[in-house]
């Protein structure tokens, strides 16, 4: 039997680029043959462009190809990020079509983000299995399988009150200020968008999801009884997470090393606290004066990561850390405090000793990494579906407290974040939420060990591809 061949197709940006190198790299390590094909936008995405010559260099088991978008894949640059998006990558079809008809041998299956749904047709049109790869909950993934389904009869978000709580099958109540924006409005072209996405997505022959069994058992329970897309057949979930970025290992001396985690190298265990809020986690200025007040007044230890508000980030993409934070603050914690600008390397930190709690924008990846490493968490959700993932997060998985006054841009108080830091730090809730951690880390390791949840689940995903293949008349 050849060795199998997957192509793997990301969307756009960084934070869609990274868990699928993690997907790719699960797959070496199954001995698959892999290529990762990026769409190069055509707009000057330099961060992207950086972060796959980054990836490739880390990661020399796993081909990289930069597919040029036509010229033709220039969206009106007035549309919305969600529409600009799926239109570069719907374009783009011709492109990924001739690069997967130029490869020397036939690909067994394409692998797409959820945003690359048009891509199904390129799949179609050369008979090759597509599976998409879901790297966020499958809470979410329930949720977004039954919006189109909620959607054809039920009132827009925006028109129930914020505080109103939509029930959708095997997760918690979740307010209409925790949605994403872009679904607030039935009518609007966004939310449109949003639904045939989801939509299309039920056309893939599967979905392999970053999470496991253990973590979410009520969603998936609801996604493999049927009831989140009650009007058709729902492609079968195969969880074969935690896949996560368990940082540079490479070289032990400080010369080597971010000067944060030689910092860290000098603190206590478990008493520092890191702030971080991922790739695009820009906060105004009067937000980053009231996180310095709280975090001076908890007198606990900090690692934060600031970068320019987003009103400066064109003109101004390194902060300007005295003019940002209060007068004499940077003076006032210097034994105390540490601030990176714009970056910290994530995942070694989260893993350092040292740290004690995370407050965190809720993205999945740092979710993630943070449960691999017994992490604490509180949540301060900034954009997408964040804000979904803190009430999975909080009221589901009990692995996160969440920050009071971040809906909707507003502004959370120094005394909001004294106080959660002190209850994750100082208290028997505290304590809990810390045993709460070890135990999940405990099942995320279970899961992915062999005859682990994950990887039975792996063995599945394969078992259906195999099927496939054989349905499509292609020998393996």
């Amino acid at each position: 039997m050849k060795r199998k061949t997957f192509v793997l197709f990301p969307s756009l940006g960084v934070g869609h680029l990274n868990p699928m190198v993690e997907l790719a790299k699960h797959l070496r390590r199954h001995g698959l043959g892999v290529v990762v094909a990026v769409i190069d936008p055509r707009d000057d995405d330099a961060t992207s462009a950086d972060a796959t010559a980054r990836l490739a260099a880390a990661n020399p088991s796993v081909t990289f190809r930069i597919l040029p978008a036509p010229a033709t894949a220039s969206p009106d640059p007035g549309a919305h990020r969600v529409r600009r998006s799926l239109d570069t990558l719907r374009l783009a079809n011709p492109v990924l079509l001739e690069f997967l008809r130029s490869l020397p041998a036939a690909v067994d299956a394409l692998l797409l983000d959820m945003f690359c749904v048009d891509a199904l047709d390129v799949a179609a049109e050369l008979a090759i299995p597509a599976y998409f790869f879901f790297p966020s909950p499958a809470s979410a993934l329930a949720v977004f399988l039954h919006l189109p389904h909620y959607y054809a009869n039920g009132t827009s978000f925006r028109e129930m009150g914020k505080a109103a709580l939509l029930r959708f099958p095997g997760i918690p109540p979740i307010r209409t200020v925790d949605m994403m924006a872009t679904m607030q409005d039935k009518e609007s072209e966004t939310t449109k968008i949003r639904l045939y996405q989801f939509k299309r997505m039920m056309e893939g022959k599967g979905v392999l999801v970053n999470s496991f069994d253990w973590l979410e058992p009520k969603a998936l329970k609801a996604l493999a009884a049927g009831v989140c897309v009650p009007d058709k057949p729902t492609p079968s979930v195969y969880c074969v997470g935690p896949l996560v970025d368990t940082g540079n290992k490479v070289g032990s001396g400080a010369e080597r090393r971010h000067a944060c985690l030689v910092w860290l190298d000098a603190q206590p265990r478990r008493s520092v606290v890191f702030l971080s809020f991922g790739s695009q986690g820009a906060l105004p200025a009067a937000q980053l004066k009231e996180i310095a007040r709280g975090l001076e007044s908890s007198g606990h230890r900090f690692l934060w990561v600031v970068r320019s508000p987003p009103e400066e980030q064109a003109t101004s993409p390194e902060p300007d850390l005295e003019r940002l934070l209060p007068a004499g603050f940077l003076e006032r914690t210097k034994g105390t405090g540490m601030v990176a600008k714009n970056w910290a390397p994530q995942a070694e930190v989260v893993q350092h000793e040292a740290v004690g709690v995370f407050v965190t924008h809720c993205g999945w990846n740092s979710t993630l990494e943070a449960i691999m490493s017994a992490l604490p968490m509180i949540c301060w959700p900034l954009y997408a579906e964040q804000a979904m993932n803190k009430v999975i997060m909080v009221e589901e998985m009990k692995i996160a407290v969440p920050l009071d006054g971040y809906e909707e841009g507003g502004l959370v108080k120094a005394e909001e974040v004294e106080a959660k830091v002190r209850l994750v730090m100082e208290t028997e809730e505290g304590r809990k939420l810390r045993e709460k951690l070890v135990e999940t880390r405990d099942m995320a390791l279970d899961a992915v060990k062999e005859g682990g949840s994950s990887e039975v689940a792996f063995d599945e995903f394969m078992r259906d591809l195999e099927k496939s293949s054989l349905e499509n008349g292609v020998c393996s």
